[in-house]
């Protein structure tokens, strides 16, 4: 007969810390986990066929006490405190639908779940002060979209360097969405970006000598092709340094100093020039207006409509969102483009009403900025070794990240963007637009005809 004495011990199931935590972090999002977690010490828990995260050190807990949300989440992959054993993209796909066939929500954790999780940190060892914030996030001060901030806030974007976008963009140089027109084997990323290039050009109505003030132009696709292609003398205005060194090197080499002036200033000082004020056939703007601001964006219409001569038009291509959807979102906003407003494109529609266009044409270009953003990211992971070698790992995953999110958001329909174009009439109504589309489209339409 066996005794409670010589009993031996009944076996304990061994707890690690991915058991430990559990239980705070299904608290947290009112359901199970969505993924398998494994952390630092071998334990793992949450369904086998999810994507596992690693959660690889202490910080990273650490990091979520301090910071809690998207931003700590963000940071801790920027750092590699965690991390993904599949496909960023494939687990960031995977995770969000388990979210929503579970109904979980994101992380808003009350002070008692707060303190909860500070006493289950003190335990696994992981409390200490906070984590310094990577050196890829933005800090900009300074009054919201004053100058000086604008231009900040434009510098740590676009200004990372030349060398940079050169190894993630193709030839053209675009930074913004393509139109993809075709299937066929060896069509890619830059003939889809001189395709929207060439369709740009046609819904403005450009020919040899007509006038072209392209604000935000970036690298100066738009500017050059419409220059080299078409005749058109252009006015390129950009606020990053970086990109006006840049594309003046491009004019120069082509020898284009003949048809193009590259200006490096605030887009509001283009106001301040009497010069321009009807002074343009055609005003672009391609994804710049999203860095314009919810209060600033009523004077940034009225720019673009006193730069136009009567019957000019102007194409805004710019990101939207819909209207419960995020947008860009704390992460994109606090290391890609600081200050970045979105809004509906019904709401931007009615700004440019508002100056006194009329507003003719508006074309969806969503799935296009997937495919679009997708061949940056494939860039990005094929060349990996060179990106952290140029800009350092940490700017590496938070480019990663950023190309990953982007690619999703518009795939899921909570980010757009769209072409819109837009017409200064006449004081007797009339707007010289053509009578169909069919001219923007057909492949070997030459210069339209207004009536």
């Amino acid at each position: 007969m066996t005794t409670s004495a010589t009993r031996p011990p009944a076996r304990r199931t061994p707890t690690g810390a991915a058991q430990r935590v559990e239980p705070l972090i299904e608290r947290f999002l009112g359901g199970g986990l969505p993924v398998r977690v494994r952390m630092w010490d071998g334990s793992e828990t949450g369904p086998r066929d999810a994507p596992t995260v690693h959660v690889r050190t202490r910080r990273a807990l650490r990091r979520l006490l301090w910071e809690p949300g998207e931003i700590g989440l963000a940071e801790a992959y920027i750092t590699g405190d965690i991390d993904l054993d599949a496909d960023l993209g494939d687990g960031l796909r995977a995770m969000r639908r388990a979210v929503r066939e579970r109904g979980l929500t994101a992380p808003s954790p009350a002070l008692a779940d707060r303190l909860k999780a500070a006493g289950l940190a003190l335990r696994l060892g992981a409390v200490g002060p906070r984590p310094p914030v990577p050196a890829a996030r933005a800090g900009l001060s300074g009054a919201l979209h004053s100058k000086a901030r604008d231009r900040a806030a434009i510098s740590h974007h676009y200004d990372l360097s030349n060398a940079f976008y050169a190894l993630l963009l193709d030839e053209t140089m675009a930074y913004s969405c393509g139109y993809w027109t075709s299937d066929a084997p060896g069509y890619g990323p830059a003939d889809a970006q001189r395709d929207k290039l060439e369709l740009i050009c046609r819904k403005l109505g450009l020919r040899p000598g007509s006038r072209l003030l392209d604000v935000g132009c970036g690298w100066g696709s738009l500017t050059l092709y419409a220059a080299e292609r078409h005749g058109v003398r252009v006015t390129a205005v950009t606020l990053a340094a970086e990109q006006a060194a840049y594309v003046r090197q491009q004019v120069e080499s082509r020898g284009l100093g003949d048809l193009v002036e590259v200006l490096n200033i605030d887009y509001r000082d283009i106001a301040e020039r009497p010069e321009t004020r009807g002074a343009y056939d055609a005003v672009s703007t391609i994804e710049m207006g999203e860095h314009v601001g919810d209060a600033e964006y009523p004077a940034f219409t009225r720019i673009l409509h006193d730069s136009l001569r009567p019957r000019g038009r102007v194409l805004v291509q710019q990101m939207s969102r819909g209207t419960t959807a995020p947008g860009g979102g704390a992460f994109i906003e606090s290391y890609i483009a600081p200050d970045m407003h979105m809004r509906p494109v019904g709401e931007t529609v009615g700004l440019l009403e508002g100056s006194g266009l009329e507003v003719r044409d508006v074309e969806s270009l969503r799935e296009h900025y997937v495919w679009t953003v997708e061949a940056w990211r494939r860039t990005l992971e094929e060349r990996w070794s060179e990106f952290v070698a140029m800009v350092g790992e940490e700017t590496a995953r938070v480019w990663r990240l950023y190309l990953v999110g982007g690619a999703l958001a518009f795939e899921e329909r909570r980010m757009g963007v769209d072409q819109i174009l837009s017409v200064r009439p006449d004081r007797v109504g009339s707007a010289a637009m053509p009578a169909t589309r069919r001219d923007w489209y057909a492949p070997d339409a030459g210069p339209e005809e207004g009536r």
